[in-house]
This record gives C-alpha cells, sequence and structure tokens, in this order.
C-alpha cells in the first residue's frame, strides 16, 4: 500500500528529457529549411495589402477613427493636401513621422485612400 513518493518525480524527469531530445531534433531539421529560406531557396507568395490593412500600423499615432492623437488627424486631409503631397509624405516622412512607413508601391493606393476619407 506504500507507494514511494520519488516515482512521478523520476517520470516527470524522464519526460523532461526526452522531450528536450525530440525538440533538439525537430530544431536540427527545421535548421536546414529556414537557412534555405534566408538564401531565397524556398519561394514565399506575397499578398497585396490593401489602404486600410496598411493602415493598422498607423493607428497608434493617427488614431483608430483618423481622428488624430500623437499625430494630427487624418479626416478631411484630402482637402488640405493634394494626393501628390500626401504621397511624399508617406513615402519620406514629415516631421515626427518616419519614412518607410508604408512601401513605395502601395504609397500611391494609400494616399489616394486617405485623401478620400472625410
Amino acid at each position: 500500500m506504500n507507494r514511494n513518493p520519488v516515482i512521478p518525480y523520476i517520470l516527470i524527469f524522464v519526460f523532461g528529457i526526452g522531450l528536450m531530445f525530440l525538440l533538439s531534433f525537430k530544431g536540427l531539421g527545421d535548421m536546414d529549411e529556414l537557412a534555405k529560406e534566408k538564401e531565397g531557396g524556398t519561394e514565399t507568395e506575397q499578398v497585396a495589402r490593401g489602404p486600410e490593412e496598411i493602415y493598422n500600423s498607423c493607428i497608434g499615432c493617427h488614431g483608430d477613427q483618423y481622428q488624430g492623437g500623437m499625430g494630427p488627424a487624418l479626416k478631411g486631409v484630402g482637402d488640405r493636401l493634394s494626393q501628390d503631397e500626401i504621397k511624399e509624405t508617406i513615402v519620406n516622412g514629415k516631421g515626427a513621422m518616419p519614412a518607410g512607413m508604408v512601401k513605395p508601391e502601395e504609397a500611391d493606393a494609400m494616399a489616394e485612400w486617405l485623401a478620400n476619407i472625410k
């Protein structure tokens, strides 16, 4: 009737060591695949993002309702700036806004979308 209280700890120890070996071998197998991706050996599909998706990275400064915050309000920005000026600001930055927040190939669509926010 008396069970040895050390047995559960030994089982957990053995299971933990076995799991470490299993994950190590899994990592070694993945290492080759990651090296190929880094070299460009495997192709990854590029998915085009819409302006609304791009804006998710802008919410922190411009607000979720375009009301502004740390950055200026974007409602009615099309009334104040031309589409080319908006694109220039998006690509090159201005004031506290850093450059490169939007890829140049996405900047035209983003500028057009921002110009139409009311």
